[in-house]
């Protein structure tokens, strides 16, 4: 699976895993190392949690370095003519609510839905992906369907 990363994005991830690789890591195997000075291992509480909190650290250090591994970045301003791409910011008119929303349409590691940026997966976004000013689409939502006009693309 392909993820899209804008160059800030990447960045702050590659800063993250190496948090991750060095301080957490080491704080990981410290817990352990502390833990197994309490004694028997088969009923160390503090030991089996050190383990599960190793477990943890070691399966986002793999979730980080495969978003790395099969990463594409975004360009920071979309290529395509005219037409909505995943780095694209897009104003929409929902006529529902009567009123304008922007999204930016980010790959989902970046996404922040709450600060108008959204997932090219996410329904709303896949449905925006290779439209034009103008168009009017329609996003199939677990609440049911939302409509929105385009208004204008960055």
């Amino acid at each position: 699976m392909v993820h899209y990363l804008t160059p800030e994005g990447k960045k702050q991830l590659e800063e993250k895993l190496a948090y991750y690789k060095t301080t957490m890591r080491r704080e990981a195997t410290n817990k352990i190392s502390a833990a197994r000075e309490y004694g028997d291992l088969s009923e160390n509480s503090e030991y089996d949690a050190a383990k599960e909190s190793q477990a943890i650290v070691e399966r986002e250090i793999s979730e980080m370095e495969d978003i790395l591994l099969n990463c594409e970045i975004i360009s920071s301003t979309p290529a395509s003519k005219g037409e909505i791409s995943i780095g694209s910011t897009v104003t929409l008119y929902d006529e529902e609510f009567d009123e304008e929303v922007t999204y930016k349409i980010l790959g989902s590691t970046e996404s922040d839905p709450a600060n108008g940026i959204i997932s090219n997966l996410s329904p709303v976004g896949s449905a925006l992906l290779g439209h034009k000013k103008g168009d009017v689409i329609v996003a199939q939502l677990e609440t049911g369907t939302v409509s929105y006009k385009i208004l204008a693309i960055k």
